[in-house]
């Protein structure tokens, strides 16, 4: 049972799809897994949200003490799992792993539990390879990690010697906070400097002026909880307040703020807007360009 979207891609990343019996809500790479499996975890639907209504919002649950998430204790007693996948990183992105083992205690459960918890990019391949130990596929695990290091060696190569462009990642535009945990890691991997950034810590709120003072050439948006689409919306926001750097939005959820192996694939990404001459294009639906330098 997968408790949060990025184990749910790495299960399926590992072939075992056909063995996972529950989802969240948010779940939706693959597309099949929220149609196919039970979604034992949900929460409010934020669609017609601004962010800063979303903020708003997270602000007061967390003041109160309550969760963001709701686990379906119903559906979890039905499925009985033997693995549970979930994590203790954040609050804000997942159903912490405490709630989990309280529910299994209290429905006489006997899931063995494993959070995922990568706080940067080597972190997140560790992880990779520790589903792969406890689900039985271990060989699997390490043939997909070798596979995305050696995607990350064929573009540290393609960037090898050039000069590093600075780049602030925003997740978040109201109010702005800036790129924590891995996603620093992307943009060194990318072959740039990441700026007005906390690697390997979490991501905290900023001000536009504290992103301006760090002069990036690159401001690339990828809010937590947004594909492409959205994460335009919100890097036209940040157009308003950045003077002068080039603004980027980036699917967010698909390749960046999930610590999952799609996070190489924004590593290629991030490294297509930083070097188009030497990598190759990102794939359609990855990057846009809202605004040139200048």
């Amino acid at each position: 049972m997968s408790l949060l979207p990025s184990a749910t891609e790495i299960v399926y990343a590992l072939g075992l799809g056909d063995d996972l019996v529950g989802v969240t809500f948010e779940c939706d790479e693959p597309a099949v897994a929220r149609l196919e499996k039970t979604v034992v975890v949900g929460g409010r639907d934020t669609s017609g949200m601004t962010p800063g209504d979303i903020d708003s919002y997270v602000r007061a649950k967390m003041a109160a003490g309550e969760d963001l998430y709701t686990l379906h204790a119903d559906a979890l007693a039905l499925l009985q799992p033997d693995l549970i996948l979930t994590q203790d990183l954040c609050r804000v992105c997942a159903l912490p792993s405490g709630h989990v083992e309280d529910a299994l205690g209290y429905l006489g459960c006997r899931a063995d539990v494993l959070s995922l918890d990568p706080h940067s990019l080597g972190e997140v391949l560790d992880s990779i390879l520790a589903v792969g130990q406890r689900t039985g596929a271990a060989d699997r695990a390490t043939r997909l990690v070798d596979g995305l290091r050696a995607r990350l060696a064929r573009t540290a190569a393609q960037v090898s010697g050039r000069r590093r462009p600075r780049v602030a990642m925003v997740e978040w535009v109201d109010p702005p906070f800036s790129g924590g945990h891995w996603v620093p890691d992307l943009v060194s991997a990318a072959g740039g400097e990441p700026v007005a950034a906390q690697p390997g810590e979490r991501s905290v709120q900023t001000s536009w002026p504290a992103v301006a003072a760090a002069a990036p050439e690159h401001v690339v948006v990828a809010p937590c909880g947004y594909h492409l689409a959205g994460a335009i919306e919100q890097a036209r926001l940040a157009a308003a307040e950045l003077p002068g750097a080039a603004i980027w939005a980036i699917d967010a959820d698909g390749i960046v703020v999930r610590p999952g192996p799609r996070l190489v694939d924004g590593v290629e990404a991030i490294a297509s807007i930083l070097h188009p001459d030497a990598v190759p294009a990102a794939p359609p639906g990855a990057v846009h360009l809202v605004r040139p330098a200048g």
